[in-house]
């Protein structure tokens, strides 16, 4: 009697109640059965059996019966509009949530992405946590030992999240941000420079590699003498020369280094895969973006696959070797992370999310284990393990409400009966009214 007094007082104070819902906390690889939450001031104050909350009090009574709730997914490799367009800017953040996704991790940041972080989280705008880098760091932007150490501390200093990495760098200026960031406690993440190799990148203990990059080229055989500059897309042009029998030495290193990865392996496989450019630019979300973005997307593939040398055959093989390394660093316990790199070539933010869960499964990847990387792993990462990323009391309320079970099937996360973000919901009906409107607006250009 007592337990169903308290329930029934935090029910009178509840914003929300999903009642009888089948929940996947991702504590757990097993569904807590018909549990009902109350959500109050953007958090769970209260989840249990159905039977155990009165929910009379609630302002807002969501129902969950038969239906499946996990938590807010992570986009790992996640990027913002490069201007200061702030209809564009919202358009892309809902479009991330549109899809479930309630935090983002923006891989190539400019100063204005630090206040519309804090606006994201006042709740002025509506979008998904941001976590923010830097301005690249790359062979143009860092030319010398002290240009590397001034820019490094004024990203510290700047309030950046961590510093991305992009390629270029020589090995001499890499180490000297990399033992700069160590210096002033900044992480680093994204790409491997040619002249830096994967495992001095390994050796240097990235927070993430993105992309698998470096792997490819790491698999060349000593004794084989390349051009390290001659490796092509992510090392496509390697393809036929590398040892596999090489993986498991870097796959140990990985791990041992704590390093983890974000594939984005349908990216990789939409990028330089043989698939017709114009077929996938008729894909439904693809109508959510610029028809000159979408056409730029054409014609950077067309010209991929009109380049010298390109065989769809040798393409095909390196997303295979790719999808084998990612399983073995899978296998040996390195800590993978959902992400896509949207908006990137045919990458619609948000809906991209959708390709990645399946070529995360079709490189091995258990369903339960693919949504972890997009839910408990990042707020483990960044070290929010109990505020996001699992459905429990006390967390923020980041929720998924899906339709069918995702574990059943991995497709199933994109059958949504809608998202809540820091405790607002977004019904599916809402959601799909708001994409309506940003199909219109390309319509009409």
């Amino acid at each position: 009697m007592l337990w169903s007094i308290a329930f029934c007082g935090l029910s009178q104070q509840a914003d929300y109640a999903i009642t009888q819902v089948d929940v996947l906390t991702m504590k757990s690889e097993d569904y807590a059965p018909e549990q009902t939450l109350l959500i109050k001031n953007g958090k769970i104050i209260a989840m249990d059996h159905y039977s155990n909350i009165n929910t009379d009090g609630a302002k807002t009574i969501i129902d969950g019966k038969g239906k499946f709730l996990i938590p807010g997914l992570t986009e790992m490799h996640a990027h913002i509009p490069g201007n200061q367009d702030m209809d564009l800017l919202e358009e892309t953040l809902f479009l991330y949530l549109s899809n479930g996704i309630t935090t983002i991790r923006g891989m190539l940041g400019q100063p204005y992405h630090l206040e519309l972080k804090e606006l994201v989280i006042e709740g002025k705008i509506l979008g998904p946590r941001i976590y923010t880098s830097g301005p690249s760091i790359n062979g143009n932007t860092v030319r010398s030992v002290e240009e590397a150490r001034r820019k490094v501390t004024a990203q510290k200093e700047a309030g950046y999240d961590f510093l991305k990495l992009h390629p270029g760098l020589t090995r001499q200026n890499f180490d000297a941000v990399v033992a700069t960031a160590n210096e002033v406690g900044i992480p680093y993440a994204g790409h491997v420079s040619t002249l830096v190799g994967i495992r001095r990148a390994l050796e240097s203990e990235y927070a993430t590699i993105d992309h698998v990059d470096g792997y490819m080229e790491g698999l060349v055989p000593d004794d084989i003498r390349v051009n390290p500059n001659a490796n092509g897309f992510f090392g496509i042009n390697f393809t036929d020369i590398v040892d596999e029998e090489i993986t498991q030495e870097l796959v140990n290193l990985t791990y041992q280094k704590d390093v983890w990865i974000v594939p984005t392996q349908a990216m990789m496989e939409r990028w330089v895969g043989p698939e017709d450019p114009k077929k996938i630019a008729r894909e439904p979300a693809m109508k959510y973006m610029n028809p000159n973005t979408v056409a730029n997307w054409v014609a950077t593939k067309e010209n991929i696959l009109a380049s010298p040398g390109y065989e769809a055959k040798r393409a095909q093989k390196f997303n295979t070797i790719r999808r084998d390394i990612i399983m073995q660093l899978y296998d040996a316990g390195v800590k993978i992370l959902l992400g896509s790199d949207a908006p990137q070539v045919f990458n619609v933010p948000g809906f991209s999310i959708q390709l990645e869960l399946d070529a995360m499964v079709r490189s091995g990847m258990d369903e339960f284990d693919v949504l972890n990387s997009g839910t408990a792993l990042p707020a483990e990462f960044f070290d929010a393990v109990g505020e996001y990323g699992t459905v429990e009391v006390g967390a923020v309320a980041d929720l998924v409400l899906l339709d069918d079970d995702p574990l059943a099937d991995i497709a199933h996360v994109a059958k949504q009966s809608g998202v809540m973000v820091r405790g607002k919901w977004i019904s599916a009906k809402e959601i799909k009214s708001r994409l309506d409107q940003i199909e219109q607006k390309y319509k009409n250009q």
